[in-house]
């Protein structure tokens, strides 16, 4: 195994993404930049099977790094969201200009994504969106950024930047016929992408640690294995995978090429980790 940590490039990467996510992805654009060029997979489709916040993808696509893109996510919350985002863009654009920016405001919309009918997109994504750009970290079963009583450093604005939000917003529409949003589990997503050329999966499922905090849909080991199971048995295809560092992830892969790397991780109070990355026999790793 590679423990070259600082073989792990961090420079400057496109922010893309609407949504906050604790340990996003995005800041790893350089490495999957080079990993899709070495793989001669720039006019092919790129996919994230627990996409979260998208942030990498959303990176590779806008600047032209790949020709397509899949973001799946379980959750139908933030399904909601990126369905609602690319398929009525200027609605939910003129939603974020108006909102109020009020912990009323945050109640009422707190409601909306705990009791919004599943296929009520627009209305449960922006509840979504709003709740992941006002709660603290952007974990949607937390408390807005200040507290109710807006007591706190910071206030439930601290993170809505309109203006930003907005541009973010239409960038992404101006792709959307290259985006494909999907609302199943990741293993389904994995399976049926893996049988396809010119194609690469990122896998970046919920962690072995903190996960129940920080993730909408959390793992139990059971789903730790059948996704191992799931990806080791198609070794052939294109494909990574990151993890937290701990000792499960050689004993679920260990067949696999892994290199482990830092990431500055964000929930709560910015942090730097050790993460571990897997590869599939048939990746050209850059």
């Amino acid at each position: 195994m590679n423990n070259s940590g600082a073989s792990m490039r961090h420079h400057k990467k496109p922010i893309i993404s609407p949504l906050r996510y604790p340990g996003g992805k995005a800041s790893l654009y350089t490495r999957l930049r080079a990993i899709v060029r070495a793989n001669d997979l720039t006019a092919g489709t790129y996919v994230e099977p627990y996409a979260g916040g998208a942030g990498a993808a959303l990176g590779l696509l806008v600047t032209g790094q790949v020709r397509r893109i899949v973001i799946n996510d379980l959750d139908p919350a933030i399904y909601a969201f990126w369905k609602a985002v690319t398929s009525e863009p200027l609605a939910i654009s003129r939603m974020v200009e108006k909102a109020e920016l009020t912990v009323s405001e945050w109640s009422r919309q707190k409601d909306i994504y705990l009791n919004a009918p599943r296929d009520d997109y627009l209305n449960l994504g922006f509840a979504t969106f709003f709740l992941n750009r006002t709660n603290r970290s952007g974990v949607l079963n937390g408390g807005p950024i200040g507290g109710m009583d807006q007591t706190g450093k910071y206030k439930i604005d601290a993170r809505f930047n309109r203006s930003t939000l907005v541009e973010r917003l239409r960038l992404i529409s101006l792709h959307a016929k290259r985006i494909s949003v999907t609302n199943t589990d990741g293993m389904t997503v994995i399976k049926r992408y893996s049988k396809r050329e010119n194609t690469l999966i990122y896998a970046d499922p919920p962690y072995f640690e903190k996960a129940g905090s920080l993730y909408l849909n959390s793992f139990e080991d059971a789903h730790h294995s059948s996704l191992a199971a799931c990806l080791n048995s198609v070794s052939d295809a294109k494909w990574l995978l990151t993890y937290d560092n701990v000792p499960r992830v050689p004993e679920l892969y260990p067949d696999r090429r892994r290199e482990v790397f830092s990431l500055n991780y964000s929930a709560h109070r910015v942090t730097k980790a050790n993460e571990i990355m897997v590869f599939s026999d048939a990746l050209t790793v850059a």
